[in-house]
């Protein structure tokens, strides 16, 4: 019924940028907060940017000045910008999103598939 589809990962050098996309579709009411999560090999999944509805953001210390999470509500679509990338980001990168359903409006958090970032020189 819903569907979170993620774009914008690959591989790029130290110091680089990268825009990650997550578009989602279906059976949409309304989106609340949307985040955006990694995971490292052999580690935790890791929040890494939220916004509100209301376009409020939040952000650990680790990406903190580097990363930029937006939205266009009128798209359903989050972006999460990266700029001066490190290795230590590498991970795979899935977007998340709490919305309401029709038609009961059911409110459920979703994820996407997840999207691959890697750092490397």
């Amino acid at each position: 019924q819903v569907q979170l589809v993620e774009s914008g990962g690959g591989l790029v050098q130290p110091g680089e940028s990268l825009r990650l996309s997550c578009a989602a579709s279906g059976s949409i009411f309304t989106i609340y907060a949307m985040r955006w999560y990694r995971q490292a090999p052999g580690k935790q999944r890791e929040l890494v940017a939220t916004i509100t509805s209301g376009g409020d953001t939040d952000y650990p210390d680790s990406v903190k000045g580097r990363f930029t999470i937006s939205r266009d509500n009128a798209k359903n679509t989050v972006y999460l910008q990266m700029n001066s990338l490190r290795p230590e980001d590498t991970a795979v990168y899935y977007c998340n999103a709490e919305l309401a359903t029709v038609p009961f409006l059911r409110r459920s958090a979703y994820w996407g598939q997840g999207t691959q970032v890697t750092v490397s020189s």
